[in-house]
């Protein structure tokens, strides 16, 4: 597959940085039951290759906050919840506990950036998805592992906050213990900086040594 193509919403921006648009995602986690006796998994739908934003990208459901959605975080959690259903044909219950995973504001060289929350949250069962056909044209359930090692090999490509999101949840067994770990943990906004050249960026995180103040 080689480097993954960037549609021209993903072009640089070297003026003044474009205000970050809302957006919510849904980290979806394969509950029990039949699958009881396999290690976590989680819904990955691929965007399709005409899109303008991470073509050919596999991503978690998700995308920007309408205003009917609402305001703050009860916004998000709607948007969040409509898009799962838009992009995979997966209905939430309305009991259903979304918890807050993280938190990523894309970086300021980006010509489109998102303010992007994310929420993790159980599959309802007998529930297989189903994509759009239009904005998602695959869906697949992935163990973490499976999937940082499906786009080390080529295979698959993951944006860099769906890698570092991925890896937070392999030290789970569980979709159990995975939600129950972030239930009412405080999580605080993730904003790359990207320094270096154009041909040989780096990228970094909060916390880095040489991250920017």
């Amino acid at each position: 597959m080689g480097e993954r193509q960037r549609g021209p919403a993903e072009a640089p921006n070297p003026g003044e940085p474009a205000v970050p648009r809302p957006s919510a995602s849904v980290v979806l986690l394969r509950r029990g039951g039949e699958h009881s006796d396999r290690a976590l998994e989680v819904l990955l739908l691929r965007r399709s290759r005409e899109s303008s934003f991470m073509p050919g990208v596999w991503v978690f459901p998700g995308g920007a906050v309408d205003p009917e959605d609402g305001a703050d975080e009860a916004g998000h959690r709607a948007c969040a919840v409509r898009e799962l259903s838009e992009e995979a044909g997966v209905e939430l219950p309305a009991s259903e506990e979304l918890v807050l995973f993280s938190h990523w504001i894309t970086p300021e060289v980006v010509s489109t950036r998102f303010d992007a929350w994310f929420f993790l949250a159980l599959a309802p069962a007998h529930t297989p998805p189903q994509p759009d056909g239009v904005e998602t044209t695959d869906a697949s359930w992935l163990e973490p592992r499976a999937a940082l090692d499906a786009q080390a090999a080529g295979e698959l490509a993951l944006a860099f906050p769906t890698v570092k999101q991925l890896e937070s949840l392999l030290p789970f067994r569980t979709a159990a213990e995975a939600i129950e770990a972030y239930r009412g943990r405080a999580v605080e906004p993730v904003l790359p900086k990207v320094i270096g050249t154009p041909e040989e960026p780096r990228v970094l995180l909060p916390g880095d040594p040489d991250y920017p103040a």
